[in-house]
This record gives structure tokens, C-alpha cells and sequence, in this order.
């Protein structure tokens, strides 16, 4: 059964069509998800920190420094992960072992809900402390589009990683479809008929056809001699 069509992939070792994979569904959700994590990380280290009238940088969001730190994590970790599962997606057919690809889906199906869990918590972190944020707090504006940024694609990331979700999901339910893996839909064709019987007390019946004659050959039956061998005394 491995690596037959196991999972949404082909059979393992099957060449892999870039233009093909680019033009997937997934990988398209996955290069958004990191372009839009990559903006969330940027724009808070960036421009998320201002200096307001001392040395000490504050941070943008109501000067919250958990607001901006939990954006950091956020947007780097959903940054790298979504590299490794890139590259997980593209060597996902080699991989030979059913056992091996569901572990691979199911790791996606949970790091995928909740990232989209923690970039809606991100989303809504972020919104709450910059709502509260005054324009006291940010001469000439210092960091608001930063901070902007960082809520808006917080707001995407949610959207990219919940379809990410969705595509696992769908790639966890056509692995558990055992019928993929039947015997007619790996050779396909039915299966072949089982051998005769060759047991010792068996009979063996061959009909043989010569110009429209049909003769009939039977092997005899297996027969015992049940006569007791006799024994003759030798004379001297």
C-alpha cells in the first residue's frame, strides 16, 4: 500500500512538475500565509517601537510591550513553519511509507488550526491595543503604519491559514479511504483464481479436444495393497 495515491500524492519516487505544484491551491495559500507573516514581524520590529521623549522605546500598541513581543512570535514562527511545510509539500510523494505521510498530515492539520487560532487571537490583541492608543502617545504619527500593517495582515493570516486547514483536512480524509488501496485498483485487474486442489486422495479430471472429440481422461484412484507380504523360509 505505500505510496499509492496515499493522501492526495502519487506513488512514491514520481517526478515532480513544478509548474505544476506552483499552480496548486495549497502552495498558493502557503506563499501568501508567509508573505503576510513576514509583514507582521517586519512591520513590528521595524517600526514598532518609537522613542517618545527619552532613550527608552516604547512600544506602539498602548506601549504594551506583550501587544508587539506576540506579534513578533507570530509572525516569525508562522514565517519558518511555513518554509518547512513548503518543502514538506514539495518532497511530500517521495515520501514511501502510509504511516510516515499521516503522520506528516495530521502534524499539518494540528499546526495549521492553531496558527489561524493564534493569528485571530493576534488580530484581536492588536486591534484592542491600538484602539486604545492616543495621539499623545505617537508624535507625528510614529509607527501607525506600522501598526496598521501588522493588524491588517494579522486579519489575512487568519483567512490563508484556516484554508490551509481546510486543504489538510481534506488530505487527512482521502488518506483514510482504504479503497484506494484494494488489489483491483492496484494491478487493475480481478484477482486471479486460486490453485486446485492437489491433496493425495484427490482425482484429476483433463478434458482434451481433437476435431471436435471430446475425450475424457481420469487418473485411477489411489489404491493400497492391504495384502501382507509373505515370507518363504530358505532351503539349504
Amino acid at each position: 500500500m505505500d505510496g499509492v495515491g496515499s493522501f492526495g500524492a502519487g506513488r512514491a519516487g514520481a517526478t515532480i512538475d513544478p509548474i505544476a505544484f506552483a499552480k496548486q491551491p495549497q502552495t498558493i495559500l502557503r506563499v501568501l500565509s508567509w508573505i503576510f507573516s513576514l509583514v507582521v514581524f517586519a512591520s513590528i520590529v521595524n517600526e514598532g517601537y518609537v522613542n517618545i521623549g527619552s532613550e527608552r522605546l516604547h512600544c506602539v500598541f498602548n506601549k504594551n510591550a506583550d501587544a508587539c513581543n506576540y506579534g513578533v512570535f507570530v509572525g516569525l514562527v508562522g514565517l519558518l513553519a511555513c518554509t518547512f511545510f513548503f518543502m514538506l509539500d514539495y518532497k511530500f510523494s517521495s515520501i514511501s511509507s502510509v504511516k510516515d505521510r499521516k503522520k506528516a498530515v495530521m502534524l499539518e492539520v494540528g499546526f495549521s488550526g492553531f496558527w489561524t487560532f493564534l493569528y485571530f487571537v493576534s488580530f484581536c490583541f492588536l486591534a484592542n491595543q491600538w484602539s486604545r492608543t492616543t495621539a499623545d502617545e505617537l508624535p507625528l504619527s510614529q509607527g501607525a503604519d506600522a501598526a496598521r500593517a501588522a493588524i491588517t495582515f494579522s486579519f489575512f493570516s487568519i483567512i490563508t491559514w484556516a484554508g490551509l486547514t481546510v486543504r489538510a483536512v481534506q488530505k487527512y480524509l482521502l488518506g483514510t479511504d482504504m479503497t484506494l488501496f484494494t488489489t483491483e485498483h492496484v494491478d487493475g485487474g480481478a484477482p486471479a483464481q486460486p490453485f486446485p486442489s492437489s491433496s493425495p486422495g484427490g482425482t484429476t479430471t483433463t478434458t482434451t479436444t481433437i476435431t471436435g472429440t471430446t475425450e475424457t481422461y481420469q487418473s485411477p484412484p489411489f489404491t493400497e495393497n492391504n495384502a501382507a507380504p509373505t515370507y518363504q523360509v530358505p532351503i539349504y
